[in-house]
This record gives structure tokens, C-alpha cells and sequence, in this order.
């Protein structure tokens, strides 16, 4: 990809050679026009310059043309390069539940559009400003100081603009992300919002927020307006002082009038990158903003994906002392952790709110690595497989479901762009959900809008499930899996634990209901983060529950 970013920038800076090189033909011609055609004149020379002129900006037009073409396609190639590694690196930071920091997909955009606006063409043709204000000297010394003054007035200007801005540009944009970022939230809640009567407080909340971002923006942009003001005043000023002076030279006879008027020309020319450019800062600092923000993103320690690809491991689990710290001096949420699970078993992982559940599933999943400690599936670290090969070993159902704008199908095919027909019936007749599926005006090819689906909560539950089951995974870890589930449902879920069991996988089931471990063969007990017991289901229910009684009741029906 550098090799083609790097051949189109040579190719732009070529073109610039030709384009700069034919912004010449206005102040030649202007100086051919007065000395030459008005003295002699001569009506062919005017039409014969006149040809040439046409000519040589029709050339102008096809090398700017390809000029612009070529750069916009360096954007293109960089938001190519960008998309794939900023995607996965947004997406790990949200699975890790990561603070928002720097960096995410809208930045990609703002890169791509520097290359789309006339600053970066103008950064090509800042070189070329010496070339004109030596040609302006040419004419008469006066006018090239003239030239060269107020040149660096300009240039003054354009870094004063940015030490004085780009503090408060910065402050506007990272508030108007704090606002949008709310905004979002409250829209992913608003069911919740409306229910609990929190949207007038949502309201007067986020508009505080947007309130303070437009403040902020409004003073960066008076700063920054206020400079493209002047530059653009200050420079049409300069051109009228060119023509001034020149002219006070020409009544003098120490110029001619034609120079006078190509001097004026090329002086315009000159100081137009440096006009661009302060006229465009703020589309140079959000990009340079959303540059430096992907640039954190993408050197954060990430997964990495192993060269070697392992086979399809075995369904034998084995967690080894794992602990879990948060955050550094706090409490661990797990404290050695170890117990084993092997093919064929189903493990329930039960305990108090808080007790570590779905942490430690988080953990069996890749999500999150141990603070120490080791997982083992088949043998190998997690990590060993890789993120992506991992989650087609390890099917999981977390507490909230989530799904995506695309079909009933492609949501159980885990949004793959072919899903596999077969596989995807079969998941969710395994999942009990295959009847409700049909059900739907459209069966599986019914389109569904992010979580807006025609689904009860068991059912969009069981639906989850079906997407876990998807692709045969080995290991199945499912996290309160019948918090929502009627008797029907904990059937359905059941009858599919019991198949994986008799395929030779494995099950971990964190929950708070007897009925979702009636098919566990061994409980594990979480107290604090830290094992309180672990063995066989029905010792541990006689051991530690005062209720085992009824307990044991409740798993019977489970098991009918």
C-alpha cells in the first residue's frame, strides 16, 4: 500500500510541475497583450496569442484534472488500508469494555477528506511560490520586496492561526464527541428512557452538552474566520499595492505596463497556497486531529493474530489459577480459578451478583486476557487460535442479546456474507427456535433492524442461541441463558445443552435458576471471585444449600 500511496504522490507532484508551469500563460499573456499587441497593433499577433492561450489552458484544465483525480485516489487507498484495522480495533476495545479514548471509524473519514479539498493541492503548490516571486523580481526589485514583504506577513498569519487555534478546535471536537456519544446511548436506551420518564432529563442533559460543543466550535471559528478574513483582505490589498507601485514605475519609465499587470498576476498566484491553506485550517486540523487519534488507536496493544493456524481443538476446557484484577491495587473479581471441563460435560458456574460469572466467562471467550492464570482449550492458550478462529470454537450467549441490520439468517449465520443455509437451520432447530423463525412474515429471510424484530425476550434469547450453536462450535458458554425463557424456552435450551453433551462438546451455564443446571454435571460454586466448591452437581447442591431439597426438585422437573 506505501508503494501506491507513494507513486501517487509522485504522479500529483509531476502534474504540479505542469500546472504551475501553465499558470504562467495569464501573466505572459497580459505582458504580450500590452508591450507587444497594443503597440504594433497587429490583430494577428492578438489572434495568434489568443490561439495559444486556449491551448495552453485547455492543457491546463486535462493536468488538473488528472492532478485532482490522482489525489483524491491517495485518500481512497489510505481509507482502504485504514478500514480493515481500525474496524478490528474498534470492535476489541468495545469488546474489552475499554474507556473511550481516541480513535474510530469516523476519523477514516476525515483523513479521506483532506485528500478531497483544495488544501492538499495547495501544499503542492507552495513550492512553487519562490519561483513567482523570483519572476516578480524579474520586473522590478521594488515589487519583488513588495512581493516578498507581504508574503511573509501571510505566512505570519497562517502560524498564528494555528498556535491561537488549534487548542480550541481540538476542545470543540472532542465535546462535540462527548455530546454524540451521549446522544447514542440515550438512542440504544430508549425504550428504558421512555419508561422510566428520564427523557426530559436526557434531553436537558445532552443539550447542555451540544450547547457547550457549538459554543466551542462558534470561538474557534471566529478565531479561525477572522483570520481567513484578513489574509483574504490583506492579500487583495497587496495586489492593488502591486498594481500601485507598479504603476508609479511605469510613470517613471522604469517598467513597462504590461509588466506591471503580470507582476500583479503572478503575485496573486504566489499567495494563493498560502490563502488555501488558512482558509482550509480547519479541515487540516480535524484531519491532523483524526490522524493522531488513529495513529493511538492502532499502536494500542491489540489481539494478535497467530502465523500458525491450529486445528479444531478437542472440547476439553482447562482454566488454570486464573485472576482477574481490574484495576491496578484493587480487589481481584477472581482469585485462582481452577477447574477443568472435558467433552461430553456440561459445568454450571453458579454464585452471588457480583461473584465473578460473567467475568469468568468473558475470559473463556477471548474476550479479556487474565491478570494471571491460563486457559487451555485442547491444549493450546486461547490465544494460540486467534480471535476470529476462536469464536468458531467457542459459540456464546451473553446477558444482552444484540443484533444487526441484515436477515433472520444472516443474524444466526454471525453476519457472514454467504451464510450457509443448512447450518443455519440447523441451529436454530437445535435452539428450539426454528417453528418461531417460520412464523415470521418473511421466515428467515425476514429483514431485521438492529434489535427492532417482532420477538419476545425468550425468544430473541433463543434466537441468541441458535447463533451460538452456529457452526458446530466445541464449547458453548452461556452467560444467565434463560434469564428470559418460559418453561418452553428452558425445554428448548435444555434439549440443546443435552445434544452438545451427546456430540462430545462442552457447556458452561453461569446462572441463578435451578433449572438451567439440570443438565450440569458438575457444579462450580463462585463466593467473592473465589472457588467455594467444586465436584459433582448433586454433592455440592447437598453441601452447600440450605434448600437442596427443593432444589433438587426443581432439576428433576428440568430433567423430564
Amino acid at each position: 500500500m506505501k508503494a501506491r500511496v507513494r507513486v501517487l504522490l509522485l504522479n500529483t507532484l509531476f502534474f504540479s510541475v505542469f500546472t504551475n508551469l501553465l499558470m504562467l500563460t495569464g501573466p505572459l499573456f497580459m505582458l504580450q497583450i500590452y508591450d507587444r499587441v497594443l503597440a504594433s497593433r497587429s490583430e494577428e499577433t492578438l489572434v495568434a496569442l489568443f490561439a495559444l492561450v486556449g491551448a495552453l489552458y485547455f492543457f491546463y484544465w486535462l493536468i488538473e484534472y488528472a492532478r485532482g483525480r490522482v489525489i483524491s485516489r491517495v485518500g481512497a487507498r489510505l481509507q482502504d488500508a485504514l478500514n480493515a484495522p481500525t474496524f478490528r480495533a474498534v470492535i476489541d476495545r468495545a469488546a474489552r469494555r475499554q474507556p473511550f479514548s481516541h480513535g474510530s471509524l469516523q476519523d477514516i473519514d476525515a483523513v479521506r477528506s483532506l485528500f478531497a479539498s483544495p488544501v492538499i493541492l495547495a501544499l503542492f503548490d507552495a513550492p512553487w511560490t519562490p519561483l513567482f516571486l523570483a519572476a516578480i523580481f524579474i520586473f522590478h526589485p521594488m515589487l519583488g520586496w513588495l512581493a516578498v514583504a507581504g508574503g511573509g506577513i501571510l505566512i505570519c498569519t497562517a502560524i498564528l492561526n494555528q498556535l491561537l487555534t488549534w487548542r480550541k478546535t481540538g476542545k470543540a471536537a472532542e465535546q462535540s464527541q462527548i455530546a454524540g456519544r451521549f446522544a447514542r446511548q440515550a438512542e440504544l436506551s430508549g425504550e428504558y428512557v421512555v419508561a422510566q420518564g428520564m427523557r426530559g432529563a436526557m434531553m436537558e442533559r445532552w443539550i447542555r452538552m451540544q450547547d457547550e460543543a457549538v459554543d466551542l466550535s462558534m470561538r474557534a471559528n471566529d478565531w479561525t474566520g477572522s483570520f481567513t478574513a484578513f489574509t483574504r483582505a490583506f492579500r487583495l490589498f497587496l495586489q492593488s499595492a502591486m498594481l500601485a507601485v507598479g504603476a508609479w514605475f511605469v510613470l517613471r519609465g522604469e517598467m513597462t505596463a504590461g509588466a506591471m499587470i503580470a507582476a500583479s498576476i503572478l503575485l496573486g498566484r504566489a499567495l494563493a497556497p498560502v490563502e488555501t491553506g488558512v482558509s482550509q485550517w480547519g479541515v487540516v486540523q480535524r484531519a491532523r486531529g483524526s490522524w493522531k487519534g488513529l495513529k493511538s488507536l492502532l499502536t494500542q496493544e491489540g489481539v494478535r493474530e497467530p502465523d500458525t493456524v491450529l486445528p479444531a481443538p478437542e472440547a476439553h476446557l482447562d482454566v488454570r489459577s486464573v485472576t482477574m484484577v481490574l484495576k491496578p491495587g484493587a480487589k481481584p473479581v477472581l482469585s485462582q480459578v481452577s477447574f477443568d471441563v472435558k467433552p461430553g460435560q456440561a459445568i454450571g458456574i453458579i454464585g452471588r451478583s457480583g461473584s465473578g460469572k460473567t467475568t469468568l466467562a468473558r475470559i473463556i471467550t477471548g474476550l479479556i486476557a487474565p491478570s494471571a492464570g491460563e486457559v487451555r482449550l485442547g491444549g493450546a492458550k486461547l490465544e494460540q487460535y486467534g480471535a476470529d478462529r476462536l469464536g468458531q470454537y467457542v459459540g456464546y450467549l451473553p446477558q444482552d442479546v444484540q443484533f444487526f441490520d441484515g436477515t433472520v439468517a444472516e443474524n444466526i449465520a454471525r453476519m457472514a456474507t454467504a451464510p450457509d443455509d443448512m447450518k443455519v437451520v440447523e441451529a436454530a432447530k437445535k435452539a428450539g427456535v426454528h417453528d418461531i423463525v417460520l412464523s415470521l412474515p418473511d421466515g428467515y429471510d425476514t429483514q431485521v433492524n438492529g434489535a427492532a424484530i417482532s420477538l419476545s425476550g425468550g425468544q430473541k434469547q433463543r434466537l441468541a442461541l441458535a447463533r451460538a450453536l452456529y457452526d458446530d462450535p466445541v464449547i458453548l458458554v452461556l452467560d444467565e441463558p434463560n434469564s428470559a425463557l418460559d418453561a418452553e424456552g428452558s425445554e428448548a435450551l435444555n434439549a440443546a445443552v443435552t445434544a452438545m453433551k451427546a456430540e462430545g462438546r462442552a457447556v458452561l451455564i453461569m446462572t441463578h435458576r435451578p433449572t438451567a443446571i439440570s443438565t450440569c454435571d458438575n457444579l462450580l460454586v463462585l463466593d467473592g471471585g473465589s472457588v467455594a466448591a467444586f465436584g459433582p452437581r448433586d454433592e455440592i447442591i447437598k453441601k452447600l444449600m440450605k434448600n437442596a431439597g427443593e432444589v433438587q426438585r426443581v432439576i428433576k422437573e428440568g430433567q423430564q
